[in-house]
């Protein structure tokens, strides 16, 4: 059973919205490798998220991800390493209304809050592929 799950790359004001569409372009591809089942472009044409000061985030780019459960461990991982060293501030990851910020924290920090997060995701959602931890 497939599900889906929304990811969303925010930038600064260093960050134009050309280069942000080619570094979302750039993470579809790299989701693509993993075997999720299909990944779309889509576009934010909403105002910035509550809190955000004026001109704070210029552009957002995000995807729509279609993949099996089991998938979710590796999709999340090919995330967090892409977004290592990109001029991408956050990406924030939706999961039936359960979210996830990437990019604020250490790495194992990061590793932790993904971790948690797909614990608190149904049972079978958060389940390695057999012989994957």
């Amino acid at each position: 059973m497939a599900e889906r799950m929304r990811l969303v790359l925010s930038g600064g004001q260093d960050l134009d919205q050309e280069e942000l569409e080619a570094l979302t372009a750039q993470l579809r591809w790299r989701l693509l490798e993993v075997d999720v089942d299909d990944v779309r472009m889509e576009r934010s044409h909403g105002a910035p998220p509550p809190g955000a000061k004026p001109g704070e985030l210029i552009t957002v780019g995000a995807l729509a991800v279609t993949l099996a459960p089991a998938v979710f461990r590796p999709a999340l991982r090919v995330v967090e390493t892409w977004l290592k060293n990109r001029p991408v501030r956050t990406v924030k990851v939706d999961v039936d209304g359960r979210t996830l910020e990437l990019g604020h924290a250490s790495p194992e920090e990061q590793r932790l809050l993904v971790e948690a997060f797909l614990e608190a995701l149904p049972a079978e959602s958060a389940q390695p592929p057999a012989g994957q931890e």
